[in-house]
Parts: structure tokens; sequence; C-alpha cells
């Protein structure tokens, strides 16, 4: 921008003084922002060896450049530049342009090589990743694994951190839909793999647990291999991708190429348009041909798809009159026949939208109660094998109605990046449902193994999430062809403006820019650190009804979303949504401290008083909170001021509840130790509510790698040895 402005200065014959200084203010800002700019990039260099050379040889360039346009404008002080002997920009202009050239050619250079670097760092990452798999996969003693896992669990994290800053640098909406769908794999591969290989490692000769061990280990390395190649922007043995043409692409093209003959009647061949329509009647069949789609929506489309040949006979005739002889009579013709097939196209791309989303959302209403995963647990723990395999053969049919409605969706979802999650759902139903059939298996062949429980659990957990996601995809499908699409969701728990708080009418919502989100990055992370704490502290209840366990994880929900604002991700997109949270967040704290209150009534313990102190600390500390998130600000200062309040005073409850957790949790085991009346924890979690948690859940899957659960498993990996 700067050097723009000195490239195109005027040349006039008078200067005034006012001019003089503006000219050199400009040309000792380029200076001092190449300097900037040339510092980090020499740090850099001293980092990366290899790149060394190189990136010193850019950096010296544009700084050579930044001062010689400092020199060329350095004419404040000439009272009569053109007759000193020294050269300025009014009697070397092409000196200006050459030096222009040079430092943006050279900060060109330092910025590719940094991305090379970042590259490298993606790539290194990954064969460690997979070095350390590769680990895995051989152990045989339980201990080695568990040493072996906790390297691995690192190593995925610091993947995570580095992937989701790419993700967020891409630029291409189809890359950034392809790095999240591998990235949501590889967080659900890793509990996968933790869970599937102690069952391995617990029943090496069962057959079924180690197909199911394999099938994770297949699936992660395959998203690991898709990650770099959206990092390098390459495919193996140079293949080119195939992207899938979808019923939606197909028309609009098809519109552009009928509409254009309006401007030029010999631009394509009428061959051209004849095919491209062909194409898409093809793709048609997948929903004629569908035993899922209702006899109306099938005889609608055909009936469409024969009309719209007609109306391309009809076109194509004109076309070619008109070609030959451009009377008005005809080109009015043309103009109706080029009407009447886009108004045709239209019904068709209407006709199949509605045969897809209708049959997305009967599914998705008619497996919501996920009756065939509760009842392969049930008959899994119970070694019923037979009932296990008439209920195999009914998620296997489950599986393949779902398989159906994502490639269905995929043909109407609108945008490549909704494309992408269709192919990447339809992925995970195919993939997830035999794993979930060979973890049954293994648990109906050891009925009283916990850990063959436990990996069942986490496999449907999968399922769930994945039909959960099926129901926020369908809405976003749905908004696209509604015209919807960037119109800001009322989300789950956030409370919708001006009904909960009176004051928010007077208040716009802000987003925070990047200096201010650098500010609180810290203050974020150290949230993010102990929503990890409190979630593994929850995770050693037994009881995980405890209405206690229950709003705590809820309260580690939020604060979790919390961090990702601080981020400028997730759901929290403005600074009222991040107050609102801020609000919920003191509430269900106090629930908590009435939940300690209640307690304390049952417990005959030393303790005692120290629980209800903590207690009315808690009570205490969101009272403050929720102060301070209905306080009304006015101006940007004032609002970042209380966004700051709110997330260190989020964090001070949060240290609290990670003090409170294990207090809580050992009075418990004492009691249950001296009188034996506690509640035995259920033996499966399937009705469990979970009103905050479930609230926040798709948000963590869309918008972050599994850094939080994945750092649980790490810090779990003690308890694990010790077990």
């Amino acid at each position: 921008s700067q050097i723009t402005t000195l490239i195109n200065h005027k040349d006039k014959p008078k200067r005034s003084d006012k001019t003089l200084q503006a000219i050199q203010r400009v040309g000792q800002a380029v200076n001092l922002a190449v300097g900037r700019f040339v510092t980090v990039g020499e740090a850099i260099a001293n980092e990366n060896r290899e790149l060394k050379e190189e990136m010193s040889i850019a950096c010296i360039e544009a700084r050579r450049a930044g001062e010689t346009i400092a020199q060329l404008t350095d004419v404040a002080s000439l009272d009569h530049p053109e007759s000193d002997s020294h050269i300025t920009i009014f009697t070397d202009k092409t000196g200006v342009v050459k030096a222009a050239r040079l430092l943006l050619s050279s900060v060109t250079k330092v910025l590719v090589l940094a991305d090379r670097i970042v590259i490298k760092q993606i790539i290194t990452s990954r064969n460690k990743v997979l070095a350390t798999m590769e680990q895995l996969e051989k152990v045989s003693s339980f201990q080695e694994f568990v040493q072996i896992f906790s390297q691995f669990g690192n190593e995925m994290v610091e993947f995570a951190h580095l992937t989701g800053d790419r993700q967020n640098d891409l630029k291409d909406e189809k890359k950034k839909a392809r790095m999240a769908a591998s990235r949501a794999v590889l967080e659900k591969c890793t509990m996968m793999l933790l869970t599937a290989s102690k069952t391995c490692l617990r029943h090496p000769d069962c057959e079924s647990a180690r197909i199911n061990k394999d099938g994770v280990f297949h699936r992660m390395r395959l998203a690991l291999e898709q990650v770099i190649e959206i990092v390098t922007d390459s495919r193996p043995n140079g293949e080119n991708e195939m992207a899938p043409i979808s019923i939606y692409s197909g028309i609009r093209e098809f519109k552009n190429k009928v509409e254009g003959l309006r401007e030029n009647l010999y631009f394509l061949s009428k061959e051209n348009l004849s095919t491209m329509l062909e194409v898409i009647l093809e793709h048609t069949e997948d929903f004629t041909d569908s035993a899922y789609t209702s006899h109306e929506h099938r005889e609608h489309i055909l009936e469409l798809s024969k009309q719209a040949k007609m109306e391309l006979e009809q076109l194509v005739s004109v076309w070619m009159q008109a070609q030959n002889q451009k009377t008005k009579d005809l080109m009015e013709d043309l103009e109706v026949a080029i009407l009447k097939t886009c108004q045709c196209m239209n019904e068709l791309k209407r006709e199949v939208h509605n045969a897809a989303t209708s049959l997305a959302a009967d599914l998705l209403k008619y497996h919501t109660d996920h009756m065939v995963l509760k009842a392969l647990k049930i008959t899994g723990v119970e070694g019923n094998l037979e009932a296990v395999a008439e209920y195999t053969c009914k998620l296997s049919e489950q599986k393949e109605q779902l398989v159906e409605m994502c490639r269905l969706l995929r043909h109407v979802s609108g945008t490549e990046p909704l494309e992408i999650t269709c192919i990447h759902a339809e992925d995970t139903f195919q993939v997830t449902g035999p794993q979930i059939i060979s973890a049954a298996e293994t648990l109906a062949l050891h009925p009283s193994s916990k850990i063959a429980k436990e990996n069942l659990e986490v496999f449907c957990e999968a399922w769930e999430s994945q039909l959960s996601d099926m129901s926020m995809l369908l809405r976003e499908i749905n908004d696209v062809f509604e015209g919807r699409r960037g119109e800001k969701r009322v989300y789950l728990s956030l409370p919708r403006p001006g009904k909960h708080n009176a004051n928010l009418k007077a208040l716009k919502p802000v987003k925070l820019d990047t200096e201010e989100q650098a500010k609180i990055a810290k203050l974020g992370l150290e949230l993010h650190l102990l929503t990890s704490s409190v979630d593994s502290e929850t995770e050693k209840w037994e009881d995980q009804e405890n209405e206690i366990v229950q709003h705590g994880q809820g309260m580690s929900s939020m604060a979790y979303s919390m961090y990702l604002f601080t981020r400028g991700e997730g759901l929290l997109k403005t600074t009222q949504d991040l107050f609102h949270q801020a609000e919920i967040f003191a509430t269900e704290g106090t629930k908590v401290a009435s939940a300690l209150h209640a307690f304390s009534h049952q417990v005959h313990d030393d303790d005692k008083p120290l629980l209800l102190l903590e207690a009315e600390k808690l009570t205490s500390m969101c009272k403050q909170l929720q102060i301070t998130a209905k306080a009304s600000v006015q101006g940007k200062s004032a609002t970042f001021t209380k966004v700051d309040a709110c997330i260190l005073k989020t964090r001070n409850v949060m240290t609290l509840l990670c003090q409170l957790l294990p207090l809580c949790c050992k009075l418990l085991r004492k009691n249950k130790a001296g009188n034996g009346c506690l509640k035995p924890a259920p033996p499966w979690r399937e009705d469990r509510i979970r009103t905050s948690t479930n609230a926040h859940a798709p948000e963590r899957r869309a918008e972050t790698f599994g850094i939080k659960s994945l750092e649980n498993h790490v810090t779990n990996m003690t308890f694990l040895e010790s077990k």
C-alpha cells in the first residue's frame, strides 16, 4: 500500500513542505516495516539450517531495498531537491520503481520460504506419528503400550496444533473442508486406537479384536496421508484428483452455458449441451434407482427428465435457426426457449432436493433412539452370540440406508465444502458400521471383559456422533438451498438476544481483532488446560449420573467453547455470545455449589468443613462472574476489558472446580467404604442426559481436532498403568 502511494505520486512543479514531509514519512514507514519483517525472517532462518542461506539472501535483498527507498524519499530537508547533488525520488523515479520491485520480490521469497518451513514441520510431525503408530501396532505388553501411547498422545497433540493452524490459514474452502474431515477422523480414531489396542492386548487370540484394531490403524494412516496431500497440494503417484460431479453443480454449469447463448450463439456446440444434460440425467438415476426414494418423487424426477430433453431439443432447433438468420422473432423465440429450459432444470433441482432431504429427515428421526446399538451392548454383555448376530444384520441394513442417504445428499449439497462433508459422512458410516460389529462380537465372546465393553461404547459413540452431525449438515444444506447461507444461527444453549437480558438491545455484537485475540491467548490456553483437568477428574467417578459430575462436565464444555473464542474459532462468534455463555457457565457453577451443600449432609468426615467452605467460595465466584457478564459497557476498549475479566473469572472458577472434584470423589469413596450405601455405577450410560455437554458436542467435533479429549487420555495413562 505504501509503495503504491510512492510510485503513483504526481510530479508537480511546486512541492509544498507538507508534501515533502508526507513522502519522507511514507519512505521511513516502508523501511521500518521491512526491518521488522526481515527480523522475523532472519530468526526463522537461524532455526532452519537447510533454508538459512536462501532465507538470509532474501532478507538482505529486502533490507537493502527498504533502505534504498528511505534514501530516495529523504526529501523533507531539501529546499530545491532538483538542483541538489543528492539523488531523490524526484530526480530518479526509476530507482524507486526498481527498489520497489526488488522489495516485493524478496518479501514474496521470504513468505514462500517460511511457508515451506511450515509444510516441513507438518510432514516431520506426521512422520513421528507414523513411526510411533508402528511401535504401537507391534507391542505385546500392556506396560509397554501405556508408555508408547503417552508419547503418541503428545505427538498427536503437536500434529493437531500444526494442522489446525494450517486449516485456518487455507483460503480454498474445498481444501479447508477436506482438512477438517481428515482431522475429524484423526480425532475420533485416536480414542478408538486406545480402546481397540487395549482390547487386543487383553484378548490376544481374539480374531474380531484384531480386525477391529487393524481397521482403526488403517483409517488413521489414510487420514494422515490426506492431510499431507492437502498441505503439499499433491496426489500420490502424480494422480489428478477426480472430484465427483453432483447434480447441483451439473445443473449450475448447464444453465450457465444455456444462458450464455444470449451473448454468443457460436461459443459451444449443440453436442456439448446434449452431453452435459445426459450426464445430469445419468446422476438422477441415483435417485430413481434407489430403494429409499418414494414412488411420488421417483415419478416426478422421471417426468422432469423427459421434459428437460424436450425443452433442450426445442432450444437447439431455435438456436440453429438463429445462427443462420438473426431475426427479431427468432431471437425472441430463443429467449423463450432459454427461459423454459432453465425453468425445467430449476424444477428438477428442487425435486431431487426434496427427495434427498425428506429421506434424510425420515431416516435421522427413525434412528434417533439408537435401539440397535443399545441392543448390541446388552446382548454383548450377556454373551448371546445369536442375538448379537441378529442385531449386527440390522446394523448393516441401517448402515446401507445411511450411506445411500449421504450419496443422495451430496448431489444436492449446493457447495463444494458441503459435498466433501457428505463424502466424509458416507465414509464414516461405511467404516464405523463393521467396526461396531467386530467390537460387539469381541464383547459377546468375552462378556465379562470391561475393556471390550468400553471399546464397544467408544465405537457406538462415534456412530451416534456422526448421526448428530448429519442433522446439522441437513440444516446447512437446506439453508444453502433456501438462500439463507451465512445467517447467524441461534445455537443450542446460547440465549436469543433480547430474550434473557434487558441490556442487550443497546449493545452491538463485536468480534475481537487479531491483536486482542493475541492478548487473551495465554488466558485461553490456561482455560483449555483446566478443562482437560476437569474432564480427567470427572472420568474417575464411578457414578457418572452424579449431579456434581454432570454439572462439572457441562461447565467444562462451556469453558472449552470460551477457550475456542480466544482463538477466533467455535460457535461463540461475538463478544455478546461470550457474555451469554459466561452467564450460563456461572449458573451451572451455582448448581454445583448447591449439589455440594446437599452432599455435605450425607458425609461424616473431618473434611466436611473444608467442603462447605469451598462450596461457599464457588457460589461467591459464580455471582461475581454473573455480575461481570451482565454489566453494560460501551466502546471497544471497555468491551475488551469485560471479555478479559469474564475469561479470567471463568478460569478462577475452573481452578476451584479442579480442586473440588477430587475432594468430593475421595469423600464418596470413604463413605462407600464405610457404609456401602452409595448407588452403584450403572453398567451402561445410554440413558444419560448431559444437557450442557450435548449442547456443545457438535462445536467440539466441527471446530477442533480433539486436543482436549486426547490430552485427557494422555493424562489418564498413569491410572491405566496402575490398573
